[in-house]
């Protein structure tokens, strides 16, 4: 409201009353960002570790030889397709349930999941293992090289014991992040990279072990790590409260750990196995080498930026669960929207910057002209998959903190199989777009999950989520019921 005559502002109890209602969301905002940078950047250099770790290992076996170098590269693949997406995508699980019993305080329960996680992942390693123990056999069945078979192979037996250590650091890593317990985890993650570059070194090259000594490496480095983190959660001041013994307890959340691991580990593995089919189409085309080159490229852009929002879903993983254990049904909304303009920032810088570099994308990578003019067209469906990945990635990390995994696999199953992949081998194949189309099928699929994760979000009647409010309410009528009877009989 103005003034008449000097047309100035009339401060209103309403004007009043809106400005501190701003003030309020703003602050409150500012507050919510703090929160999840704290976990974001931690999470930022513990991905970008763990990533170097076995990126600096395939960097040592290209020193041996093309035939290690490439034989390594298809058992990773085989090996991360088969078993390390599995456990990480089932320790997801882990998200749900530690995060939202430490918002309620059942600080206790963080240790029992734990255990049962462990415990079930184990026993997933098993047939794992006999798969791993056959590699060698599947490769030539599909008609690969038998000297790459024979070493792939080899070099699948030697990352046996990284899959078992792995199946116990996730766990761990899932407890502490639960807890806001970040900076154990990157003092871990610093730590095994220290220790992992000169025990790969002397594997690889002193002891002459090539591509095996590297994969024997790596797994020593994982069981460093778990050992690192289990100790920490042993011994700490900070666990104190979480930590809890062995008992017949854990085997009664094994079950449960599984419901919801196995749609955890869909959500993760059928993305991941629709990119690995797409490379795979791409060798099939005429002049695969360009097509797969190119694929390649591309996705090795979109892997160096995804650190930034898997960070974000991680962030955004443990506020809401956390929130949501401890009923804050309105905190639940504020992290989501936060973590969302956080996102959003984010992703238009990187698209900004990969965009503003198209002309010298490819040359980073290759020296063939035709395969770096390829790379600057496709570039502008670069940033297009940046962002709808950045989308995707972190209202999946909202779906694992509320516990939507069975949803989000769902979700996963139809944007990629139902729509993405038949969009590539449209337009791959019979519109003749060669490795441009399989990637806008990619994408395509991308963008389906994006908008269905986006519109469940914003669909979500929070309250209903919160856990433990059902069970809390039923005490509270238990508590007036026992106290009324006593009331009677006095």
């Amino acid at each position: 409201m103005a003034d008449e005559e000097g047309g100035v502002a009339v401060k209103t109890p309403e004007n009043k009353a809106k400005q501190m209602v701003a003030k309020s969301t703003w602050n409150e905002f500012v507050a919510e960002a703090k929160n999840i940078s704290l976990i974001f950047f931690p999470m930022l250099l513990v991905s970008t570790m763990q990533y170097l770790l076995r990126f600096l290992s395939t960097l040592m076996i290209g020193h041996v030889g093309k035939l290690s170098l490439s034989s390594a590269v298809v058992s990773m693949s085989f090996t991360n397709v088969t078993g390390f997406s599995l456990l990480y995508g089932m320790s997801g699980a882990l998200e749900t349930s530690c995060g939202q019993a430490y918002g309620a305080k059942q600080h206790k329960k963080l240790s029992i999941y734990t255990y049962g996680a462990i415990i079930s992942l184990l026993i997933l390693c098993i047939p794992v293992t006999i798969l791993w123990i056959f590699v060698e056999e599947l490769l030539i069945i599909i008609h690969q090289d038998p000297q790459i078979s024979h070493e792939a192979g080899r070099f699948a037996i030697c990352s046996i014991p990284a899959l078992f250590s792995y199946a116990i650091l996730q766990p761990l890593v899932r407890y502490l992040q639960s807890q806001y317990l970040l900076l154990p985890l990157l003092a871990s993650s610093l730590s095994t990279l220290a220790f992992h570059v000169p025990v790969c070194w002397a594997f690889v090259f002193k002891f002459r072990m090539g591509s095996d000594g590297a994969a024997l490496a790596i797994g020593l480095s994982y069981c460093f790590n778990a050992i690192f983190l289990g100790l920490y959660a042993m011994f700490s001041p900070k666990c104190a409260d979480t930590r809890a013994p062995f008992s017949m307890e854990v085997f009664s959340t094994i079950k449960d750990f599984f419901k919801i691991g196995i749609p955890s580990a869909l959500m993760v593995c059928l993305e991941w196995w629709a990119c690995e089919i797409i490379i795979f189409l791409a060798g099939v085309m005429k002049n695969p080498q360009v097509e797969t080159s190119v694929l390649s490229i591309i996705i090795t852009v979109v892997l160096l930026h995804n650190f930034a929002p898997y960070s974000l879903s991680v962030a955004a993983s443990v506020r809401v669960s956390s929130e949501l254990g401890a009923g804050n049904a309105k905190a639940v909304r504020r992290t989501v929207w936060v973590v969302m303009v956080l996102g959003v920032t984010e992703m238009s810088i990187s698209a900004l910057v990969v965009f503003s570099l198209r002309n010298i994308l490819g040359r980073a990578f290759v020296s063939d002209n035709q395969i770096a003019a390829y790379v600057r067209r496709m570039t502008p469906y670069i940033c297009l998959t940046m962002i709808f990945d950045s989308i995707h990635r972190i209202l999946s990390g909202v779906a694992r903190g509320t516990g939507w995994q069975g949803l989000g696999a769902c979700v996963t199953l139809g944007a990629y199989y139902l729509v993405g992949i038949p969009v590539a081998l449209l337009l791959g194949f019979l519109v003749h777009l060669r490795a441009k189309g399989l990637w806008i099928g990619l994408l395509t699929g991308g963008l389906v999950q994006s908008l269905q994760l986006a519109i469940i979000t914003s669909l979500s009647e929070w309250q209903k989520e919160v856990p433990f409010s059902k069970l809390a309410s039923s005490r509270i009528i238990l508590t007036f019921h026992f106290k009324s009877i006593r009331k009677i009989k006095g």
